[in-house]
């Protein structure tokens, strides 16, 4: 907790180049399943949270960035390649596994289900 009771969330990269402090509550968790997000991810879907409105900010190096399309940039750490952010106008979104204690932050949106790979 921050010193007036905002709950406070850190995260970062595995190798530790980037890191980030959000302080206050934190928007919607989601689970995105679009080719994009698994492409980026490297996975079956990539989950996500968004700190619009809360105070954000990179405490130690920052991400390389990417344009994945006309509306958003996903950054990663040049180093050691973790995905970190998802960015759109609307504001931006972490990778809630890049988070210290991803099980604070439970998904509660589906987004992409068109492209949702029948085994998941």
């Amino acid at each position: 907790m921050s010193l007036d009771n905002r709950p406070v969330y850190t995260g970062g990269c595995q190798c530790g180049a980037v890191r980030f402090r959000v302080e206050g509550a934190l928007g919607d968790a989601s689970v995105c399943h679009c080719r994009m997000c698994q492409k980026a991810s490297g996975n079956f879907y990539l989950p996500l949270v968004s700190v619009r409105g809360a105070k954000f900010e990179w405490t130690r190096g920052e991400p390389k960035r990417f344009r994945s399309s006309n509306a958003a940039w996903r950054g990663f750490c040049a180093d050691c390649g973790t995905p970190l952010t998802f960015e759109a106008p609307d504001g931006i979104a972490l990778a809630i596994a890049a988070f210290d204690d991803p099980e604070d932050i439970a998904p509660t949106i589906q987004w992409g289900i068109e492209a949702k790979l029948p085994y998941v």
